[in-house]
């Protein structure tokens, strides 16, 4: 029997629809939902189907969509030298070391994930230090926003012109433009085989973890053209999750803008940098840092703004940029607003242009994502990382300015699409933890119910690719979900002022697991694409 047509029954446990709130079976034929309904109602249907599934009181959910990945740099962080959560300088010297003597035959080594402002020392390892560890070697060493890297003298060595980039510091993190050169110096040594393999480890996390499609956000000043191109075959090829490409190159033409389409992404959007990150003092300010000279660094004003949006209109393209400091964001709602004077606001509002992160937001910025249509694609586990009165958002911006970042309560109240992801691998991938820090947010204003940051991990990151239909389990829509073991479902929301009528059973609004800190996140038991399991957890 073709997989078009084939028939799988689900019962005996319970499924998260908006068709049926206390729903406990499913049937899924070929690639679709076909129903939800009660487990009385499942018995006309167990002679008819092709396989019967017993849920054994599982949860059924959709499955996640990670709206900001790069896949790439996740699996070479998976499989190689990964310094998330390091305790300080001696530690990451140590694995360093470690890593150059596991690694003899690397061209460069490569590494990810340190952050000095929770260490001690309060500062990165030294060049003289790197290269001590190494022996000498190669070695590229991205901070954890990945906007900043500490680099060996041999990699800088591969990179003529250098010291003469913007960016570049004797001995101190390099930014800007410097950092680009060396990236592309340091990934042009990545092979093939070495590409695929770490695409195919995240990939695999990816479903291991419920994530049913994940947007890859590439581009030429992050990968390459065959590095995009390359993990979107191999998506097509093997099973796994959806991805959807986006390509971050500035466009002023429509017709220089189909090139985009000739790569197989969705849109010129993703990390098309209008500034750079908070951790690497990049991020582009309307007024100094608090721990630093200087307001960041702007690479894209309104005016470029402009163009690029009303190009891809044109065109019939997503539009979109990366944008952290207020300064960014409003360069980004003026060129938005500018575009929609060129060629209407309507036709903005329906390209569904998209802002990733988006932290330093105002109400005016908000108003404008409003009218504009505009997503934002946020990363709430930035804030369980970074957020709260002694940590990097308060050294960096003091705690004043620190408090009004990711403000996801607002952008809701405001009628702003949201998509959730993880931006991984600054973040890892970990859908569960990412409602939790958007529900649980370290400033209270700002928190939204589990069942809203669940909905903008599932159906809102389909809605920012133009999809309606998905993301949700309803006859009709994409057979894309996830089997969980959980705990007690609750209807959980942020504190009392969210009317108590939302939580009684009563109300038939469905119920997601307990995501209170401390207590344990649910573990995925199987993951489906299309009608096709794409992961099993192995028996234990």
């Amino acid at each position: 029997m073709s997989s078009e047509s084939h028939t799988v029954l689900l019962r005996g446990g319970t499924v998260h629809s908006p068709a049926d709130p206390f729903a406990t079976a499913m049937v899924v034929q070929g690639d679709s939902v076909a129903w939800v309904g009660s487990e009385g109602a499942a018995d006309s249907f167990a002679d008819g189907v092709d396989e019967i599934v017993d849920l054994d009181g599982a949860l059924v959910t959709p499955a996640f969509t990670d709206a900001h990945v790069h896949t790439t740099a996740t699996g070479l962080a998976l499989t190689g030298l990964d310094l998330t959560g390091v305790a300080g300088l001696a530690e990451a010297l140590d694995r360093v070391r470690a890593h150059a003597a596991a690694r003899p035959a690397d061209r460069v080594l490569l590494g990810h994930g340190w952050d000095a402002s929770a260490w001690p020392e309060r500062r990165p390892p030294s060049r003289r230090e790197l290269d001590e560890a190494t022996g000498g070697r190669p070695l590229y060493l991205t901070r954890a926003d990945v906007h900043s890297a500490v680099v060996t003298t041999a990699l800088l060595d591969r990179v003529p012109g250098v010291t003469g980039l913007p960016g570049y510091a004797p001995d101190a993190p390099l930014t800007g433009a410097a950092h680009h050169a060396v990236r592309a110096a340091a990934y042009g040594e990545v092979t093939p085989a070495q590409r695929t393999e770490a695409q195919r480890a995240a990939l695999a996390r990816a479903v291991s973890l419920g994530i049913g499609s994940v947007h890859e956000c590439a581009g030429p000043e992050i990968s390459s053209e065959d590095d995009l191109t390359g993990l979107l075959r191999l998506a097509a090829e093997e099973p796994g999750p959806r991805v959807t490409g986006y390509w971050a190159e500035a466009f002023t033409d429509a017709k220089d803008a189909e090139r985009v389409r000739e790569l197989g992404a969705a849109g010129a959007a993703g990390d098309l940098f209008v500034d750079g990150s908070l951790g690497s003092h990049t991020a582009w300010l309307h007024e100094p840092y608090a721990d630093a000279p200087g307001t960041g660094t702007a690479h894209l004003d309104a005016e470029a703004v402009a163009a690029h949006v009303a190009a891809c209109t044109e065109a019939g393209l997503q539009a979109g940029f990366h944008a952290i400091g207020d300064a960014a964001l409003t360069a980004v709602t003026e060129g938005v607003r500018a575009a929609a004077d060129r060629v209407g606001l309507a036709r903005v509002r329906a390209a569904r242009h998209r802002v990733e992160h988006a932290e330093m937001l105002t109400p005016e910025h908000i108003a404008a994502f409003a009218e504009c249509a505009l997503t934002a694609s946020v990363q709430p586990a930035f804030d369980a990382a970074w957020g709260g009165e002694d940590a990097l958002y308060a050294q960096r911006l003091g705690a004043e300015r620190a408090a009004t970042l990711n403000p996801y309560a607002a952008l809701l109240r405001a009628g702003v699409p949201l998509a959730l992801g993880s931006d991984s691998p600054v973040t890892p991938l970990d859908p569960w933890g990412t409602v939790r820090a958007a529900a649980f947010h370290r400033t209270p204003a700002h928190r939204v119910s589990v069942r809203a940051a669940f909905t903008a991990h599932t159906r809102g990151g389909w809605r920012a690719t133009g999809r309606d239909d998905a993301g949700v389990l309803v006859p009709g829509a994409p057979a894309d979900y996830a089997v969980w073991t959980a705990g007690d479902l609750v209807v959980q929301v942020p504190d009392d002022r969210v009317a108590n009528w939302s939580t009684d059973p009563r109300s038939g609004t469905p119920g997601l697991p307990d995501l209170t800190p401390g207590t344990p996140l649910p573990v995925c038991l199987r993951t489906v694409v299309a009608g096709r399991t794409v992961y099993a957890r192995p028996n234990e």
